[in-house]
């Protein structure tokens, strides 16, 4: 039921006509003041998630600090869906230096890897290993596709297109997290 009929019905049966047409009015643009404010009293719910908000997505933005300073100077212009997943890794992830941790990574942005690390050449390796000198045991390799394709889905923003080709969103996500003593080479096949 609208405010203005709970309005009108509050006021005293005897001493108020709530048909008067100056009162009626009256009723109608407070009720529709108090319309406005439960409708954004209940959006305040779906925008309070980042998983299902839509109007203050900068806002989620500006507070997580994204988009990181990485996609800044690569100019990488993402979709509605890249942006919401990079808000709930940030708020979501718990970091760390594990292979693992960085697929993880990868995945919940959309991407499917593999890591190669390396180390430095040994007399125990095999006779066929490259010999690589110690700046090689802070060096490792993502493995990717070389078009990585994000498909459009049913929660997708209406402005999105139906499929993105590219690896930008992968290269900055893992050169913002990687650790700092460690060099990140990027592999597409």
């Amino acid at each position: 039921m609208i405010h203005a009929e709970l309005l009108k019905r509050l006021l005293p049966p005897v001493a108020y006509d709530s048909n008067a047409p100056l009162l009626a009015a009256e009723l109608d643009a407070e009720g529709a003041a108090l319309d406005a404010a439960q409708f954004a009293a209940e959006l305040i719910l779906t925008e309070a998630d980042p998983r299902t908000t839509y109007e203050i997505l900068a806002d989620w933005e500006r507070v997580c600090g994204l988009p990181g300073d990485c996609a800044l100077l690569a100019g990488i212009d993402f979709t509605f869906e890249q942006r919401r997943a990079a808000i709930i890794t940030k708020l979501t992830e718990r970091g760390g230096q594990s292979r693992a941790y960085f697929i993880a990574l990868a995945a919940r942005l959309g991407f499917t890897v593999t890591i190669t690390e390396f180390h430095e050449w040994s007399v125990n390796d095999d006779v066929e290993a490259l010999l690589e000198g110690a700046e090689w045991n802070f060096a490792w390799q993502i493995n990717a596709p070389l078009n990585t394709v994000i498909d459009w889905t049913v929660e997708s923003d209406v402005e999105m297109p139906f499929a993105v080709w590219g690896n930008a969103l992968l290269e900055c996500a893992i050169t913002e997290d990687k650790p700092a003593h460690t060099v990140a080479l990027f592999a597409y096949s």
